[in-house]
């Protein structure tokens, strides 16, 4: 009997097996026919031209695309031009990739390339119209197809030597390779965009913060100079490393401890202002001190804590900084026992106040829409500023910021 049972499961196992090995070849085969061979192929040709054209269309990432993009194409030569007609990459074989970019064949890409780029569209040279020299004799013929950006027009040219007559098949895959390449380097271009507005947004900030702050620090170590020349040294100091760190021209993203330092600047020199009018306290986890958020994102919410939350309340406050780990994310807050708002006013924009000492009208909400804006931007609209405030209940505004985001670094 336990023989027979041993032979009942060996021969199960023996079956299971055997099935499960005809079940993976027929799942082997289904996925590695021709035809998906060859998609993935090409998806993955295409990604590596992608990588390249990512980074905009020049010389280098033109050079860098051409192959993958002449393998898509299937040409015996390929060539990327620039918007000016001017060639920036050449691939091919045979004795077109001994000339380069010189020679007949390659004033004839050039010349269809301008025409293709002041008509913008495809341009066929044919053979009949081609001067060639006797070694490329079987050229058949030139197709120019412009890379064309909507809003932006013609920004360079994809152009193909070709050996047999370009049917319909090969004209549009010119086509449609061009249309992709087109898209890459748009994306590029967006990339580009949004780096210059990141940047003229912190030169906006910087512009918002620094003319009061900067008023009321020199004046305090004015007042330091005579009564205590040490201290007046000191606030000096502070007030070098606060302006250095605040104008720096690297990178758009900085460490949360980097940011927490320059705070501490700001906040002696506010201080020695304030007095004991003004006490901070500050609660930081330690795991968070190395999450990066947007360069002077912090600042604007303890600036505005101090100006429009304890400047205006008699006897002076407190402002509380916490930075505390959440899971995956951050969250940073920034909190005052002032004078408060009222939020319909902060919702509109219309809170405005005018500061004593320069006689100057700003609105009372400082930096908190350009700090906000620049927060989803980078990591989504769930990372935004949240703002808890009413009159004479003081105002608390926190930021959720994720630990880690691909392609974010300070």
């Amino acid at each position: 009997m336990t023989g027979t049972v041993v032979t009942i499961v060996v021969l199960a196992a023996v079956v299971a097996a055997v099935t499960g090995t005809a079940l993976w070849l027929r799942t082997r085969r289904a996925v590695t026919t021709p035809t998906e061979r060859a998609v993935h192929e090409a998806l993955h040709t295409a990604s590596l031209a992608a990588r390249s054209l990512r980074h905009g269309l020049d010389e280098p990432s033109a050079q860098a695309a051409a192959p993958h993009l002449r393998h898509l194409v299937g040409a015996q030569a390929l060539a990327l031009l620039g918007a000016d007609g001017e060639i920036l990459a050449w691939d091919a074989d045979g004795i077109l990739a001994r000339t380069g970019s010189h020679g007949e064949v390659a004033d004839q890409v050039r010349a269809a390339a301008r025409r293709a780029v002041d008509g913008e569209r495809r341009v066929m040279v044919p053979q009949a119209d081609l001067v060639r020299p006797p070694a490329a004799a079987s050229i058949r013929a030139v197709v120019a197809q412009p890379l064309l950006i909507e809003h932006s027009g013609v920004v360079g040219v994809l152009a193909v030597v070709t050996t047999v007559e370009p049917g319909p098949g090969m004209l549009g895959a010119v086509a449609e390779v061009a249309r992709y390449a087109s898209g890459q380097i748009e994306l590029a271009e967006l990339d580009a965009s949004r780096a210059r507005l990141d940047r003229a947004e912190v030169r906006a900030l910087r512009a918002q913060i620094s003319p009061h702050f900067i008023y009321n620090a020199l004046g305090t170590v004015a007042s330091f100079v005579r009564t205590d020349p040490a201290r007046a040294r000191e606030l000096i100091l502070e007030f070098a490393d606060f302006t250095r760190y605040s104008f720096r021209s690297a990178g758009e993203y900085t460490l949360l401890s980097d940011e927490l330092r320059n705070i501490d600047r700001y906040l002696t020199l506010e201080r020695a202002r304030f007095g004991d009018a003004l006490d901070v306290k500050l609660r930081v986890a330690p795991e968070v001190l190395g999450v990066v958020l947007p360069f002077l994102a912090l600042q604007p919410l303890v600036e505005n804590a101090v100006r429009h939350g304890i400047a205006g309340k008699s006897g002076g406050g407190t402002v509380s900084i916490v930075a505390a780990d959440e899971g995956t994310d951050c969250v940073i807050s920034v909190e005052d026992d002032g004078v408060g708002m009222d939020p319909e006013l902060l919702r509109s924009g219309s809170l405005d106040a005018v500061d004593e000492s320069t006689g100057v009208k700003e609105t009372a909400h400082v930096g908190l829409a350009n700090v906000d804006d620049r927060l989803r931007a980078a990591f989504g609209n769930d990372y935004g500023l949240v703002v808890e405030t009413a009159p004479g209940a003081g105002t608390k505004v926190s930021m959720r910021v994720p630990k880690f985001r691909p392609g974010i670094r300070a």
